[in-house]
């Protein structure tokens, strides 16, 4: 419960007596305090969300500006942000433009749209390449930490390895809101560390704190987890791919998004087909085979399935893809293709956390005995062309792979908010895009600003 965002809110339309006291019922919601108290905490905070508001009459203009945020009026779950599909990669790309603005230099940049960022230095007379990456806990396993952790420092180094990096540290950054238990942090904390002793990556570093400090009640926990990776080669980024190459793909068994659906849905054994470290067996063993360098690109299936992935390659290299269904299916573990089909998910559109490998054919069959050899299935799921369009070929012709406006609905509450385009989306990334070139203007006339100063 945001206690600030409820008052600044309430305050528009409600009187301060009123709002003071469904704050204070609020507060007595969560909190085994008397009402007196409750009643000061909700005081104070009415009082220093009027402080704030008093910025509205300040006659500085650039300081207004400064402390205000341009607005879209679009909301994050209107827009589809996090959930993985086209209304997701919208917001992503206007992140990306943001980043571009700064005019920093880096070998891989946001506006890749790949898994990890990566910057080039020199160690002595060498050039390295470093990877650096960051993932944040699934929403709804909050009640769960243990696995939580496990399943997003996982997936944190599954975006350096995809980028033909060695994985070398973890970060670990967690937010638990006020009311939660101290013990959520252990339990988050040994879920990361069990990732870090099956890989031998230590985690180095990390933040705790409190979820919106006082302002926000409850026990949700909110966390995330950064990996840094090196390696002597270009990375395998996916603009790299080119016409005529395979595509290879190692068994998907999931992972946050996959454990969240079998809890939500009282299929608990399916729990346990996801915790295992095989994606980065599998790039490991690629790496110690010295083929890195040849392989044109490595993505894992997560963010809106093979059907986000292929569209972000497409959409990177200009290229085409062709998808075989079946072979797809089969590299699907077959307790959660079983569960995904019983309960309607599309496999395609939901992240099932293979590791999905583009390479010339000679390579290609490299890659397939040296990842077999590690105890991980893999297979050819298709190949890349010079259509444009990434496509589908099923037993009744082809489609093409389009990403849905969310993820495939995976749980209850996500079947009924849905995965349809809005009929205004045009309209709504007008907005977004509006706001996101507000935020370089603002950008720019403060570092103009603080520029000037210094130079003064």
């Amino acid at each position: 419960m945001d206690i600030e965002g409820f008052a600044r809110r309430a305050l528009v339309d409600h009187s301060e007596e009123s709002v003071q006291k469904s704050l204070q019922e609020k507060i007595l919601e969560f909190k085994d305090i008397n009402p007196e108290q409750a009643s000061q905490m909700a005081q104070a905070v009415l009082d220093e969300v009027k402080y704030t508001l008093q910025i509205e009459d300040h006659p500085d203009e650039s300081l207004k500006n400064l402390i205000r945020y341009p607005k879209s009026g679009i909301g994050m779950g209107e827009m589809g942000v996090g959930s993985r599909g086209a209304g997701d990669f919208f917001v992503h790309r206007q992140i990306a433009e943001i980043v571009k603005s700064s005019h920093t230099n880096a070998f891989i940049n946001p506006t890749a749209q790949d898994d990890g960022g990566v910057v080039k230095a020199k160690a002595g007379a060498d050039e390295i390449y470093i990877t650096t990456a960051v993932d944040g806990i699934h929403s709804r396993l909050s009640e769960y930490p243990f696995l939580g952790g496990f399943h997003v420092a996982r997936a944190s180094m599954r975006d350096v390895c995809v980028m033909g990096s060695q994985p070398v540290a973890l970060l670990s950054d967690l937010h638990l809101a006020d009311d939660g238990e101290v013990a959520k942090l252990f339990d988050y904390t040994a879920g990361v560390c069990a990732v870090s002793e099956l890989t031998g990556v230590p985690l180095v570093a990390g933040s705790t704190l409190r979820v919106g400090g006082d302002m926000v009640l409850g026990d949700r926990l909110v966390s995330a987890v950064g990996s840094v990776g090196i390696s002597p080669h270009p990375p395998t980024a996916r603009k790299r791919a080119e016409a005529g190459d395979v595509i290879l793909l190692t068994e998907g068994s999931g992972g946050g998004t996959i454990t969240t659906t079998a809890l939500y849905h009282g299929l608990f054994d399916v729990v346990w087909e996801t915790m295992d470290i095989s994606f980065i067996q599998a790039s490991e063993a690629i790496l110690q085979a010295g083929l890195l360098p040849e392989v044109h690109a490595m993505t894992d299936v997560t963010n809106g399935g093979l059907r986000g992935d292929a569209h972000e390659i497409s959409q990177t290299t200009g290229l085409g893809l062709a998808f075989w269904e079946d072979e797809i299916r089969n590299l699907v573990n077959p307790k959660v293709l079983e569960m995904l089909e019983s309960l309607d998910i599309d496999h395609l559109g939901v992240s099932v956390d293979s590791l999905m490998i583009v390479a010339p054919e000679d390579v290609a069959s490299q890659v397939e005995k040296v990842v077999s050899s590690a105890g991980v299935r893999i297979g050819r799921i298709g190949e890349v062309d010079d259509t444009g369009i990434p496509r589908l070929l099923t037993n009744h012709g082809e489609e093409e792979l389009k990403p849905l406006f969310r993820e495939a609905a995976y749980t209850k509450i996500k079947k009924i908010v849905g995965d349809l385009h809005p009929e205004d989306f045009e309209e709504m990334k007008q907005k977004v895009e509006r706001s996101a070139l507000e935020a370089i203007a603002k950008k720019d006339e403060v570092v103009a600003r603080i520029k000037e100063r210094h130079d003064n």
